[in-house]
């Protein structure tokens, strides 16, 4: 009994994997959708600040100015650093893969099973508290109110 639950349940994990699977062209069109996204929500929050600082057509330009050249160095500091990143995240798969594996010796499989899926929770729960956060973070209003001066 317990082998076919678990071959049911492998079955189906296997099945919610391939399903997941996306194609360049998605990737790709996620990309242009998310840099499109981004590119209204700085130009709403520009359009704010313009609003709640009483900014005059130049400052705005002035501003967008500042905005392009901090993202264009900001690009470029994450390109520099780009192997250094690639480098310590495979140091990090191998030091969560040698995790897996001591404590694949130490457990019992039933154990181990439970270890996963109790990892596999709170992985998911910091993962959606993080995209609500981002999705908080984004969605502030700016403070722009003057503080009372006594």
């Amino acid at each position: 009994m317990k082998k076919l639950v678990l071959a049911i349940a492998f079955i189906g994990m296997g099945s919610v994997a391939m399903a997941q699977q996306t194609t360049p062209q998605d990737r790709q069109a996620k990309r242009a959708e998310f840099q499109q996204k981004m590119q209204q929500k700085e130009d709403d929050h520009l359009a704010q600040m313009q609003k709640d600082l009483n900014l005059n057509p130049t400052q705005v330009t002035q501003i967008k100015a500042l905005h392009e050249k901090r993202k264009a160095e900001m690009k470029a500091d994450f390109d520099k650093n780009k192997d250094s990143r690639q480098a310590k995240m495979e140091q990090m798969k191998a030091k969560k893969a040698q995790m897996d594996a001591d404590m694949k010796n130490i457990l019992t499989p039933e154990q181990y099973t439970k270890w996963q899926a109790d990892r596999k929770t709170k992985m998911d729960g910091k993962k959606a508290a993080m995209k609500q956060r981002r999705g908080t973070v984004m969605n502030m209003p700016m403070n722009t109110a003057t503080p009372a001066v006594n």
